[in-house]
């Protein structure tokens, strides 16, 4: 009998702390850097973010969501048999311990399940459903908790009005779990290092020391362009291994980075745009974990429901892109 992945619980989290482009701008006015909201929606789509609190990490934003995911998932912790994180700003400097361990631990995961993260910024979600897939389908686990959880907010120049503007934080979870019913029904996934220099934190630790800077830099142009071009490619590539066509997608649920990007991603595949899932206005780029929080809100919401056909889609630094085509 062929065994499948499937999705069977979503969750997610914002913090508390609602910023709108308004207040921003206010901040940045401070500071003597001009904005303003009608300049952010103009490029962005984005009206608001969300910031962590100072205390707040990663893995208590992860946390949050995993729980609720296990909650609609109707299991307790201790069914988990895996755990993938995918986070480009993991609560330890270094990366370890990994932030999907600290995760297990406050999840109270006795089990010894593996807990590892997963690394392609705002494609790792992706990447890391990808990966659950495979190993589902193996046969080498049967309940994997897959998070995207960032805290964008600490690697933001604000003095750099280009950047600062379009991300926040948050967190987004999803149990995916074997099942004799097709879930996963295709994943591509791809990488161009060539390209990593136009989104990257290119400062590094020397002598306990950061050498460079340990701030997000983004050439949005050269991204803009790259992200629109390979988002189309992947997500037909997606559908040609599954022997689908755009018409049978019922929702799109792309990276939340830039409305404008998304919304030409959606033209080219042929599907309207009352059929993309869109949370980028209220959320900023929250990196890997904008497509689990989008699909949560609009699983929830009611507008997502068992038996439809969603296409996830992400692209990122490194540069990184990838698709996952799934019937819920």
């Amino acid at each position: 009998m062929t065994t499948y992945s499937k999705i069977v619980g979503t969750g997610s989290y914002l913090p508390t702390k609602r910023v709108t482009n308004h207040e921003l701008a206010a901040q940045l006015a401070e500071q003597g850097i001009e904005t303003s909201d009608e300049w952010i929606v103009t490029r962005s789509g984005i009206s608001a973010r969300h910031y962590a609190e100072p205390t707040q990490l990663s893995s208590d934003l992860a946390l949050a969501a995993a729980q609720r995911a296990l909650e609609a998932a109707n299991m307790q912790p201790n069914d988990i048999d895996l755990i993938i994180m995918a986070t480009s700003t993991p609560d330890h400097l270094g990366g370890f311990p990994s932030t999907a361990c600290v995760v297990q631990r406050k999840l109270g995961i006795t089990n010894g399940a593996p807990a590892m993260d997963v690394q392609a910024v705002c494609s790792g979600f992706v990447y890391a459903m990808s990966v659950a897939d495979s190993f589902i389908k193996s046969g080498a686990h049967k309940n994997v908790l897959v998070i995207g959880a960032e805290v964008f907010s600490r690697i933001l120049d604000f003095k750099d009005r280009t950047t600062c503007v379009l991300f926040g934080d948050g967190a987004g979870a999803i149990i995916m779990s074997a099942s004799t019913e097709p879930g996963v029904l295709a994943t591509r996934l791809h990488a161009d290092g060539s390209h990593g220099h136009i989104l990257c934190v290119p400062g590094s630790v020397d002598n306990g020391a950061v050498a460079g800077s340990a701030y997000l830099y983004m050439d949005g142009p050269a991204v803009f362009k790259l992200a629109v071009s390979v988002l189309d490619k992947v997500a037909r590539e997606a559908l040609e291994a599954a022997s689908m066509q755009s018409s049978e997608v019922d929702w799109l649920v792309p990276h939340q980075a830039n409305i404008r990007i998304m919304q030409g991603t959606a033209k080219k595949l042929g599907l309207p745009l009352e059929k993309m899932v869109v949370t980028v206005a209220e959320h900023g780029n929250t990196s890997a974990a904008s497509i689990p929080l989008a699909l949560d809100q609009a699983v929830r919401d009611g507008r997502i429901r068992p038996g439809h056909t969603v296409m996830m889609e992400g692209v990122g630094g490194g540069f990184t892109w990838g698709a996952v085509l799934v019937r819920m």
